[in-house]
């Protein structure tokens, strides 16, 4: 089901600040960087080896990123795993009495179709899983 591991999301205050680190310091390209008003964030992604570091800045306070921000501070947000067929996946993982956070995928601003995985069916992590 799982091709590989897509992006590793952090949650950040400042995303320029963020970015001189990421991408200054440490040399990572940065391949894109976005709003993705329907989540009420703002994206950018930086390449590391076979995988992206996906930085994740709220727009507003009042929503899962900016909630998770106040709660716990930056850092770990997320692991996003690629699969080929999303429906399928979903159809397996739900069979498998696994919870997954949305109804149907959701589709961000480029197209790409995702849904999340609770921390409680995944050991405490909040895993999304993104079609490719």
């Amino acid at each position: 089901m799982t091709e590989s591991v897509h992006h590793i999301a952090i949650a950040v205050h400042d995303m320029d600040t963020a970015l001189e680190f990421y991408s200054d310091a440490l040399g990572l390209e940065i391949t894109d960087r976005r709003d993705e008003p329907s989540e009420g964030v703002e994206i950018a992604f930086l390449t590391a080896g076979q995988s992206l570091i996906e930085l994740v800045r709220p727009l507003h306070s009042d929503n899962s990123i900016g909630r998770f921000l106040e709660k716990r501070g930056e850092g770990l947000h997320h692991v996003c795993l690629a699969v080929s067929d999303l429906d399928s996946a979903i159809v397996q993982l739900r069979a498998q009495g696994t919870q997954i956070l949305n109804e149907e995928p959701q589709v961000n601003t480029d197209g790409t179709r995702y849904v999340f995985i609770h921390p409680k069916s995944s050991h405490g992590v909040l895993l999304e899983l993104v079609e490719q």
